[in-house]
């Protein structure tokens, strides 16, 4: 048996371990290793495995070789710098946080990760600052993400344990992700978008529900919490996670989230609106979409950790202008 350690510096790996899924049963190991740890490239799987680095039932294989399922998996795993990104002193609002896990509320404007257009200034950023080993993860330690103008919780791994176990139950859907969101028009009841999502055919910055095959599954479940005259707030729970999810199923069901004009929800004034409403919607310059619970297991205790974050300030008063308009209706 080969160790699962190799001969260098042994205070720079972290020991992965998990179990084949049976469902895997006769892919390739390295195939196999891709679907389990999906936070690190297929490329970078086959030398850890060609190295001894990656273990299948205690043994060094080679990555073709099926894999049964149900046997142990041992990945020894370098840490290396695997962001080029800057730390930079940015104010982040922790809900929660230990050795293993962070939870965090992110503000409306925050970009989560460095590009084209945002180099510096993101919550990447704002992390490295807080902990300077966070650079040593995949992506700093990011296993999803919220639109720039989206607020609220986001969960970050802060070992690669952690992150690998976080993304894990991402990728199973045992995350409880809930929003709640502002929609243009009066919604009757709640429901279930069930409606496959990818790249719109004309337009690369946005998404689109698409033919089945065409794009991935997506689901999202909404109930209606309150009603004005000409608009809902909605609370959605998300089962799968894909890109603008939420925006794009709300405008699938022909109620486009208020403010934003990506997906036909920019500012519309009801006839008749109070003069606080009128400005309000006229001023509001982003989607109103909060992320205000998340419940994940604990990927080192196993405990329940459950969070909550208060609607920002600029949906608290959207909110109270629209029930005051809707009073004022009625009146």
């Amino acid at each position: 048996m080969q160790s699962a350690v190799p001969d260098n510096d042994e205070a720079d790996y972290e020991l992965l371990e998990a179990q084949v899924p049976v469902e895997l049963a006769g892919k390739r190991f390295d195939q196999a290793l891709a679907e389990m740890f999906p936070e690190f490239s297929r490329s970078r799987l086959t030398e850890w495995i060609k190295a001894g680095s990656a273990l299948l039932d205690g043994q060094s294989v080679k990555p073709r070789d099926p894999v049964r399922g149900g046997e142990p998996v041992t990945l020894s795993v370098k840490t290396e710098i695997e962001t080029t990104a800057e730390a930079e002193d940015i104010a982040l609002d922790m809900v929660y946080q230990d050795e293993d896990v962070l939870v965090v509320d992110k503000p409306a404007g925050l970009v989560v990760h460095p590009g084209a257009g945002n180099p510096r200034g993101t919550m990447v950023n704002a992390l490295l600052h807080f902990d300077a080993r966070m650079a040593e993860l995949p992506r700093a330690g990011i296993v999803h993400r919220l639109d720039k103008d989206t607020s609220g919780l986001m969960v970050i791994a802060r070992s690669l344990r952690s992150h690998s176990l976080l993304v894990e139950q991402l990728s199973n859907r045992e995350v409880h992700r809930q929003y709640v969101a502002v929609v243009v028009g009066p919604m009757i009841a709640g429901g279930t978008v069930d409606a496959p999502i990818g790249r719109h055919p004309s337009d690369r910055i946005r998404q689109a529900v698409v033919k089945e095959g065409a794009g991935r599954e997506a689901i999202t479940h909404y109930r209606v919490r309150e009603r004005f005259r000409a608009h809902t707030l909605v609370e959605c729970r998300l089962e799968t996670g894909r890109t603008h999810q939420i925006r794009v199923h709300m405008a699938h069901a022909r109620h486009p989230l208020v403010g934003d004009p990506l997906y036909g929800g920019s500012y519309r004034q009801p006839k008749g609106a109070t003069a606080e409403l009128a400005e309000t919607l006229r001023s509001f310059r982003r989607q109103a979409l909060h992320a205000e619970k998340l419940e994940f297991v604990h990927p080192v205790s196993g405990l329940t950790i459950s969070t909550q974050a208060p609607i920002p300030a600029d949906m608290q008063t959207l909110i109270r202008d629209l029930r005051a308009d809707t009073a004022a209706f009625k009146g």
